[in-house]
């Protein structure tokens, strides 16, 4: 143990971060999801302590169900109101209710608190060789690939016929596992093997007609993550048979997958506690989840709450950081038992140019699959926003005509332009909204690209400078690998300072997250009716089973390490240059700062991004559990009844962290100087684990 002058922590290769900032209330973006229907009555999660259960009940399921006859009545039978009940990572149930009603039932004898249900949105061939995973060597050679580790994944579901879920090599699941596969329409248990060996779903806040619901996926999300994470080995895989040929592989290519569903158009909280209740019982060894609905404080976020209890019993939890940059503080998912991570990008493009009739060509990216031939220049016409003018667009506008405007990462315009005789379509992100420099390959329905946002300014200055601007595409529908700087931190990966604690710093490490390619559903189509077995999408949902798989590959070689240890070993040993040997960049620090992109600081970054090999040997190890979390929660000045919802038979705060929240036994140093003060002194304790045994 050793205790160090916050002055001196940076000449000791930790963080470091001098920071003042103001907390302000901040809600998800959710402009592009689908709108809900407002109700009458609302699901709610009803946290109960079940140490206070009242001794006349033979069960919590009859005390709940009490519950609910005396605090909502209706004439329905109660038992069928009940959506769940909750007694492994947490102790209560879930039950529509009306606002009075939820209110009343708050005032019982025995609840803690009850919690109105969120809304949360889900936020690789080359990626794995990028983190430094090689087939013949390295960390997949000292971990035989993850062999038998145990990854649930909690998300939109899984095509089990993808060859990325075949389980050619693999040997029996172990005795211990309890999951399977649920059997009905449409998915029979069959489709499970010794790869995919869990599928499950949990819908029941839309669905009230008590048919079991199908794992199999709708939307895509659930299998790109999937196969991200532990996908097997898949040769010649690509995209439309054109985009990042080569061999497909999750990070951890042996793990088992074991799918919850819990996400359809929306995801609700009471569904996805309920996935959380079934992987902790079925005993996977990782939960990722790639999920987030917005900074909230702990107390209030039942997933936050579920997974404090699944980090106590031992499992290792990985979230998304969520995609709000790159506006600061917008970091999601940040509670010190998640291991929280940001999105960056690798190196590999897919280049598109765009020539002017000045004879300026404007470099972009695109997943189009035709090479433009013949079409000569083109007229050029500006539409500000594709997203609000798309659905107005008319012949008369955009006939044969090139349409330019703003864009937030969807091709779904380009059907909209082609429907109306468009000839191609040139977008960006909004520089108000996400990065500088974001350009991300979109598979276009006609010849189009996405640019950067400075190469879109060109372009703009170029339509304005003539009375008739005028460009032509050209295609190499090709990929091309090690020539761009990376990783560079994405423009739209969420950023800290923490907003639930500022002292804890947030993301914990970044990784690929950015066009990366991965198994999808064949009979969900991208737009314009096409279909792929592979796909290529961004966000921090593909960051995050990056480093499940990678955690994946860690637990196989230190079985008896606690999660915090894992986490530990990510951080301490992620890397801050890129492949130049230069400071990673940040494609959101340029933000209402000029042209220049920036070092990326660990509130975009955290430690920094992921490097496997290092981390299988980290040396030393910063552990903390459940005591300390409690104690970190009793820093934050939480209540005894919020703290509670965590830990049942907690009665008061006897131990303080020396130094606060910032006190946390943790991987990283965020210190928040008040004008009073300009030394503090923090503690840490690290393990050797750096021999046999450990």
């Amino acid at each position: 143990m050793a205790a160090m002058n916050a002055r001196l922590l940076h000449h000791l290769a930790v963080f470091l971060l001098l920071a003042q900032f103001t907390h302000s209330a901040l809600v998800p973006n959710s402009k592009n999801h689908p709108e809900l229907k407002p109700r009458a009555s609302n699901t709610y999660i009803v946290h109960a302590n079940h140490l206070a259960m009242p001794p006349n009940f033979a069960s919590l399921d009859h005390w709940y169900d009490s519950l609910v006859a005396v605090h909502s009545p209706r004439p329905a039978n109660t038992s069928g109101r009940i959506l769940y009940t909750y007694d492994t990572v947490m102790h209560g149930f879930a039950v529509e209710l009306t606002g009075d009603e939820a209110r009343r039932m708050s005032t019982a004898s025995g609840i803690t608190d009850v919690h109105k249900d969120r809304v949360l949105y889900t936020q690789t061939t080359r990626s794995p060789g990028f983190m430094g995973l090689d087939p013949l060597n390295g960390a997949w050679n000292e971990t035989d690939f993850g062999d038998g580790v145990i990854i649930g994944i909690i998300d939109s579901g899984i095509w089990p016929e993808s060859a990325s879920f075949n389980d050619h090599g693999l040997g029996p699941v172990r005795p211990s596992w309890k999951g399977k596969c649920v059997h009905v329409d449409g998915f029979n248990t069959s489709l499970c093997n010794n790869k995919l060996v869990g599928a499950k779903a949990f819908d029941a806040v839309v669905r009230r007609d008590g048919a079991v619901p199908s794992p199999r996926d709708k939307h895509g999300h659930g299998t790109h993550v999937a196969s991200t994470a532990a996908g097997a080995e898949v040769p010649d895989a690509g995209m439309m048979s054109m985009f990042s040929r080569g061999t497909a592989r999750g990070a951890a290519p042996k793990a088992r997958v074991a799918m919850y569903m819990a996400c359809g158009d929306h995801c609700f909280g009471a569904d996805i506690v309920a996935a959380i209740e079934a992987a902790v019982k079925d005993g996977v060894d990782i939960i990722s989840m790639s999920l987030g609905g917005g900074p909230a404080p702990y107390y209030l976020d039942d997933l936050a709450i579920a997974l404090f209890g699944a980090e106590r019993r031992g499992i290792f939890v990985v979230m998304a950081a969520g995609n709000y940059g790159p506006d600061a503080s917008r970091v999601e998912n940040s509670a010190p038992w998640m291991t929280t991570v940001g999105a960056s990008t690798i190196d590999r493009m897919f280049p598109a140019n765009l020539t002017l009739g000045s004879g300026v060509v404007l470099s972009g990216q695109s997943l189009y699959t035709m090479k433009a031939k013949g079409t000569g220049m083109l007229q050029l016409v500006s539409s500000e926003s594709c997203r609000m003018e798309s659905a107005s667009w008319t012949p008369d506008q955009v006939m044969g005509k090139i349409v330019v405007c703003l864009d937030r990462g969807t091709d779904k315009h380009g059907v909209a332009l082609q429907n109306a005789g468009g000839a191609g379509l040139v977008t960006t992100v909004d520089a108000t909204e996400w990065s500088r420099d974001g350009a991300e390959a979109l598979p276009f329905t006609l010849p189009g690209l996405t640019l950067s946002v400075d190469s879109y300014e060109k372009l703009l200055a170029y339509m304005a400078s003539e009375p008739n601007p005028v460009a032509s595409f050209s295609f190499g529908c090709e990929t091309i690998i090690e020539e761009n700087r990376a990783p560079v931190v994405a423009g739209f990966s969420s950023r800290g300072p923490n907003p639930a604690a500022h002292e804890l710093l947030k993301p914990d490490v970044v990784a690929p997250g950015s066009n990366i390619l991965a198994a999808w559903p064949v009979d969900v189509a991208l737009s314009g009716g096409r279909r792929t077995e592979y796909n290529i999408i961004s966000g921090t949902s593909m960051a995050t089973p990056h480093v499940a798989g990678v955690a994946a590959l860690i637990k196989k070689k230190h079985p008896g390490w606690t999660p915090a240890m894992i986490r530990s070993a990510l951080m301490t040993t992620a890397g801050t240059v890129d492949n130049m040997d230069r400071d990673i960049l940040d494609n959101g620090a340029t933000y209402g700062r000029g042209d220049v992109v920036r070092a990326a600081t660990p509130f975009a970054a955290g430690a920094g991004h992921v490097r496997p090999i290092l981390a299988l040997d980290p040396g030393l190890v910063y552990d903390a559990g459940e005591r300390d979390y409690v104690d970190f929660l009793c820093a934050l000045n939480y209540s005894a009844k919020q703290i509670r919802l965590f830990a049942p038979d907690f009665v008061k705060c006897n131990r303080t962290l020396p130094g606060g929240v910032a006190g946390l036994n943790y991987p990283s140093f965020v210190v928040v100087f008040d004008n009073a003060t300009d030394v503090r002194t923090l503690t840490r304790t690290v393990t050797a684990v750096k021999f046999p045994g450990h």
